[in-house]
């Protein structure tokens, strides 16, 4: 069959969230977990694969390479039909990327003129409206993320971001253009071009929103964006304009977790507000260690001792959880004393060294939270692929490693409610 579209995702969480969405939607999806080559099988019974990349915080010809690699890849090994650039809902980057050069390398080697700047997940709270994104209400740089220990973000002009980071001009496709339809829509990319504007920033403020965007991306070749286009398109494809499925069901290629036989771990990295609310609420019921950033950058043998007090937790129902979050006025507090990157490093070469520890010790499913440890760990298990399974919160699924035997979950930062960590482990039960 032909796999309609090629996605490249900046990191493992948003590539498994846009991968919910479209198995939700209808799709069949693969996702692999690092750059492909000609050796790398194609998985043809699909209709999209999603490349998660960790591409995020990377120096950005580094970026640039792997995504470049990438979409030869799906161009023209997998044949995609069609390529999405998959950036985050909260448009994670900094002045100097690396949405904007990555955006850029793939125009110039797909040889297209313009093409949508579509972050918003309004199921989710990230919204679009005069160009400016809104997380939950709140201006993005008011809404936690200006605390970001990587990609703290200052502003919440999108026209503004992108324009900073990239080589050309960006234009608006305002609420009322999208809500007069395709048509409009089409006629203002129109205009973009005989003006020379390459980035169409979307506004979007309702999931049904996208049913006139998806219509005319569609037939684009490239395009940018969150999971909600991702959806959309998905959607469009089946057949169903009518309304976007994002809700937390489980579809035929959605199955559940099995529980027996395993052994869980929750690993916390993320310090977005809700994760922090997330990690308050479980320790109430689960036997919790939090991680001292000095022994993080100073103490070589110190995942081996966290790895021993995971192993005494043994009389609790719920899975033990370590955990590196911490709230704004804490994490500033670290970040002055031991330097934001630093610490940061640190932390995530701990949680793979403990994935590494605990997969020798038994551990089979992983409960992992924010965009920088999802990596670290899914690496240090030396997993390449994922099938999507059900859905624990819009964006968020269990995912499974066939080759392993290992269940994962992958949530981005701000995703899932306040009881999301017991709800992951109630699929298990």
């Amino acid at each position: 069959m032909t796999i309609k579209l090629g996605i490249i995702a900046d990191d493992f969480t948003g590539a498994t969230d846009i991968a919910s969405f479209m198995v939700q939607s209808g799709w069949r999806v693969c996702q692999l977990l690092e750059v492909p080559n000609k050796h790398t099988p194609v998985p043809y019974d699909v209709d999209a694969i999603v490349i998660s990349l960790k591409s995020r915080s990377c120096p950005v010809d580094e970026a640039i390479d792997n995504s470049l690699k990438s979409c030869r890849w799906l161009q023209y090994i997998a044949e995609c039909q069609q390529l999405f650039f998959k950036y985050c809902s909260t448009f994670d980057s900094t002045s100097e990327g690396n949405i904007g050069p990555v955006i850029d390398a793939l125009m110039d080697e797909l040889r297209v003129d313009i093409c949508l700047v579509c972050p918003a997940l309004p199921i989710n709270g990230r919204t679009v409206i005069h160009g400016h994104l809104f997380v939950n209400g709140q201006l993005l740089n008011e809404s936690g993320m200006q605390y970001h220990p990587v990609t703290p973000m200052k502003d919440a002009n999108l026209l503004r971001l992108i324009e900073q980071q990239s080589k050309g001009q960006a234009g608006l496709v305002n609420l009322n253009c999208v809500r007069q339809g395709e048509l409009s829509i089409r006629n203002c990319l129109d205009k973009f071009r005989r003006e020379n504007i390459r980035y169409a920033v979307v506004d979007t403020m309702l999931m049904d929103d996208f049913i006139p965007i998806a219509r005319v991306a569609s037939d684009m070749i490239f395009v940018t964006g969150g999971s909600g286009l991702g959806a959309a398109l998905a959607c469009y494809h089946t057949g169903g304009n009518q309304r976007i499925e994002c809700g937390v069901s489980v579809s035929s290629t959605g199955k559940f977790v099995p529980s027996r036989g395993r052994k869980t771990i929750v690993l916390s990295g993320s310090c977005s507000p809700m994760t922090y609310q997330q990690v308050m609420e479980y320790k109430k019921i689960a036997p919790a260690m939090v991680l001292d950033v000095g022994e993080c950058v100073n103490n070589p043998d110190y995942s081996s001792y966290l790895v021993n007090w995971v192993m005494e937790q043994t009389k609790c129902e719920w899975a033990p959880m370590l955990y590196a979050t911490q709230s704004p006025e804490d994490l500033r507090v670290t970040q002055k004393q031991y330097g934001a990157k630093q610490s940061s490093d640190a932390v995530e070469q701990i949680f793979a060294q403990l994935a590494d520890k605990l997969k020798r010790q038994g551990f089979n499913t992983f409960i992992l939270a924010g965009g920088e440890t999802s990596g670290r760990v899914v690496k240090s298990l030396e997993t390449h692929q994922f099938t999507i399974g059900a859905a624990i919160a819009p964006g968020v699924p269990w995912v499974y490693d066939l080759q392993n035997d290992y269940w994962l979950v992958l949530k981005s930062g701000n995703f899932g409610d306040i009881n999301f960590f017991r709800n992951a482990q109630d699929m298990l039960h």
